[in-house]
């Protein structure tokens, strides 16, 4: 996933169409893996059942979040409370973010974004590796820690079992 080289206004960056979604730090775009099968049945899966649990959240996939005047990043699932549903994209920290590991992923980078979502307020982020059916759930001020096969990943609201998220996998 390159960087590219020339700086881009952030008004330009807003105003982009065309997939695969970017994001964007400091004028930089900065591509996003291309999704898997498993990637992209994960993100529907994750979004189904959290928006089933009709428990006042609302999950979308591939949602532009801005963590700041200059840094807009794309979790592969933002979860919001239904109540306060920030739209175009939330400026505000929201509930979860969840991303989903391609297999070119790297676990230390997908962790350093969690980080930033930290530092901008969400209090958990969820990490899936569709491929080897494993999960993380990590919360700020903790580490990421892995949810067993027969456990659940959850936030203070929300809990699904690994066996609901994986089945079909």
């Amino acid at each position: 996933m390159a960087a590219s080289a020339a700086l881009m206004p952030v008004e330009e960056y807003l105003a982009l169409t065309s997939k695969p979604y970017c994001e964007y730090r400091d004028g930089v775009l900065r591509q996003k893996a291309m999704p898997t099968y498993k990637h992209g049945k994960m993100e529907l899966r994750l979004g189904n059942l959290i928006n089933r649990l009709d428990c006042g959240f609302e999950a979308t996939p591939e949602q532009t979040v801005r963590l700041g005047e200059r840094k807009y990043l794309v979790p592969d699932v933002a979860v919001q409370r239904t109540a306060e549903l920030q739209q175009p994209y939330p400026t505000k920290p929201i509930h979860l973010c969840v991303e989903v590991l391609s297999p070119e992923d790297r676990f230390s980078e997908t962790i350093a974004k969690c980080e930033e979502y930290h530092a901008w307020g969400v209090p958990t982020c969820w990490v899936i590796d569709p491929e080897e059916k494993q999960a993380w759930e990590y919360r700020a001020g903790g580490r990421p820690h892995q949810i067993p096969s027969d456990g659940r990943i959850a936030t203070d609201e929300i809990s699904l079992s690994l066996a609901d998220v994986f089945a079909g996998f």
